[in-house]
């Protein structure tokens, strides 16, 4: 399989992902993604839940369709998973159960994800790639 076609395939499953996800925080899981959102937040937990599920289906919708600015998603994906992890840190230390995560265990290996998926959106997006050729033609 070649790079670009394993790359799309990523892309497309990450951008499913996102959409699915997103339209949980609004539909049938938004008190499970309200255990997440950190007591410290000085927003509505609600709110919160709706506008990261509508961020999530934007960004979603752009990996799927958005191809001529793929690099640019990619970005903004990952800046997107980067905003979020303060959720999921919280979410370890307050010990709260929520997506079946229910133990310490659980909730440490679930922040060991968080930078693959960072990683993910910036490799299938071809983000990081597009980078590193913009500075090495700098040079």
């Amino acid at each position: 399989m070649t790079k670009s076609i394993s790359r799309t395939i990523g892309r497309v499953v990450l951008g499913a992902f996102l959409v699915f996800a997103g339209l949980s925080h609004l539909f049938w899981a938004r008190s499970t993604f309200a255990a997440q959102v950190p007591t410290w937040m000085p927003i509505s937990v609600d709110f919160v839940v709706l506008a990261s599920g509508v961020v999530e289906i934007v960004l979603g919708l752009a990996l799927l369709f958005w191809t001529a600015r793929r690099a640019f998603v990619g970005w903004v994906v990952a800046a997107f998973f980067l905003a979020v992890f303060p959720g999921n840190i919280s979410q370890f230390v307050t010990h709260t159960d929520a997506f079946g995560l229910d133990s310490d265990a659980a909730r440490g290996i679930r922040l060991l994800f968080q930078p693959l998926l960072i990683v993910w959106a910036l490799w299938c997006t071809g983000s990081w790639a597009q980078c590193r050729a913009w500075h090495s033609g700098r040079q």
